[in-house]
């Protein structure tokens, strides 16, 4: 599927790899920037299929290019966003998957971009309205120290249906990846969602679990 997309990267070399990577791709570049308020005026004026953007940008290096996005998103909850980081900060994936948006959103390592099958699948599964977090941030949330928190009244298999959640697996690729039944998914997420006190008048449970777990 071809997708109009709009890129927000401040390294000149890393964007122009960008764009002969997504052009390979199929995709059509609706505009390349380089800083947070230009692509926030790109998207508006081009209404592109999906913003990708870096997090790091001018005019301070910090999180400029997330607080667009997220800027974006409050804005049009139906702008499907992909952010690239260079590091494993957990933050910024709780920060973008709060609850100012409901399309795609996906937060992945920019070494991810280096994998062309892993990157190609994440563009096209936020385009397509999924959720997409680098498998690495779940890896590293896994291996943090447990405190007392909403994720101990889950249990080890609830926590790895959730994990997978996370990084942005639909209920059939989960019951592949774990070697259980469709079935057996649901009913564990129907779990995750009881006892994360989710209610089932909200139909966006989905997100709000992955964003309970992030931020835990």
């Amino acid at each position: 599927m071809s997708l109009r997309i709009v890129l927000a990267e401040d390294a000149t070399l890393m964007r122009a790899g960008l764009v002969s990577l997504l052009e390979g791709l199929g995709h059509t570049l609706a505009a390349a920037v380089g800083d947070g308020d230009s692509m926030l005026a790109a998207a508006r004026e081009h209404r592109p299929d999906l913003v990708i953007t870096d997090v790091r940008m001018p005019p301070s290096f910090t999180d400029e290019g997330l607080r667009a996005a997220v800027t974006l998103r409050a804005g049009d909850p139906s702008a499907a966003v992909l952010v690239l980081s260079q590091y494993a900060a957990t933050a910024y994936a709780a920060e973008l998957l709060g609850p100012s948006g409901r399309a795609g959103v996906g937060y992945l390592l920019k070494d991810r971009i280096g994998e062309v099958a892993d990157f190609s699948d994440a563009v096209s599964r936020v385009a397509a309205g999924e959720t997409v977090i680098d498998p690495d941030v779940v890896r590293q949330l896994l291996n943090r120290p447990r405190t007392t928190n909403p994720l101990d009244r889950l249990t080890a298999r609830e926590r790895e249906v959730l994990g997978h959640m996370a990084e942005g697996h639909n209920n059939p690729s989960i019951a592949r990846t774990l070697g259980i039944s469709d079935a057996a998914v649901a009913k564990h997420i129907g779990n995750i969602f009881t006892k994360l006190d989710l209610p089932e008048a909200d139909g966006h449970r989905r997100v709000l679990a992955v964003l309970t777990y992030l931020r835990s």
